[in-house]
C-alpha cells in the first residue's frame, strides 16, 4: 500500500502559496462527524496558517458527503467571488453498494461543480474500508486529508489567477 508508512500531509517538498488575497469556502459533512469535524480543524488551521484571514473563510455544515456537491454549486452561485471551495465528507464502507453509489456520485458531482464554475472545487472526502482508516487519515499516522484539501485549494487557487 502506496500510503502504509507515509504522513500524507507532508508539504516540505513543495511552496505552498500565502492565501492574504483568497476568499475560501469549507463545506464539512455532519455525517461521520468525528471524522470530518477533524477534517474541518486541520483544514482552517492550515487555510489560517498560510494567511487567508478569518473573515475570508466560510464555513457551513450539510447532513452528508452526498450534499457536498449542491453545498459547493450553492456557495459558488451566492458568493461569487471565493476562490475555491473545499468538500470534507467520509464515506466508510459498509455492507451494502451505499458506498460505491455515494463515492461515485459525489466525486462526479464535485468535479462537474468546479467546471461549471470555473472554480476550484476541492474533494476532500475520505473513502474507506473501515474506522481506522478515516482515524489514521483524519489527523492520525497519515496526516490529515482536511490539511491536504487546504494546501490544494491555495494551489488551485494561485493558479486560477495566475493562468
Amino acid at each position: 500500500m502506496a500510503t502504509q508508512l507515509k504522513n500524507l500531509s507532508d508539504f516540505s517538498h513543495t511552496t505552498v502559496p500565502n492565501g492574504s488575497a483568497y476568499k475560501i469556502a469549507i463545506a464539512v459533512a455532519e455525517w461521520n462527524a468525528e471524522i470530518t469535524g477533524s477534517l474541518y480543524h486541520g483544514a482552517l488551521k492550515t487555510l489560517l496558517e498560510h494567511g487567508v484571514a478569518e473573515e475570508n473563510i466560510l464555513s457551513i455544515a450539510v447532513p452528508g458527503t452526498f450534499e457536498l456537491t449542491s453545498a459547493a454549486d450553492l456557495l459558488l452561485k451566492k458568493h461569487p467571488d471565493l476562490n475555491a471551495v473545499i468538500c470534507l465528507g467520509c464515506v466508510i464502507q459498509g455492507e451494502t453498494k451505499h458506498f460505491d453509489f455515494i463515492c461515485d456520485a459525489v466525486a462526479n458531482g464535485i468535479t462537474q461543480v468546479s467546471v461549471k464554475h470555473s472554480k476550484p472545487v476541492i474533494f476532500g472526502v475520505l473513502t474507506t474500508n473501515d474506522l481506522q482508516q478515516a482515524i489514521d487519515r483524519a489527523g492520525g499516522k497519515h496526516g490529515n486529508k482536511g490539511d491536504e484539501a487546504a494546501i490544494t485549494a491555495l494551489k488551485m487557487s494561485e493558479l486560477s489567477v495566475t493562468i
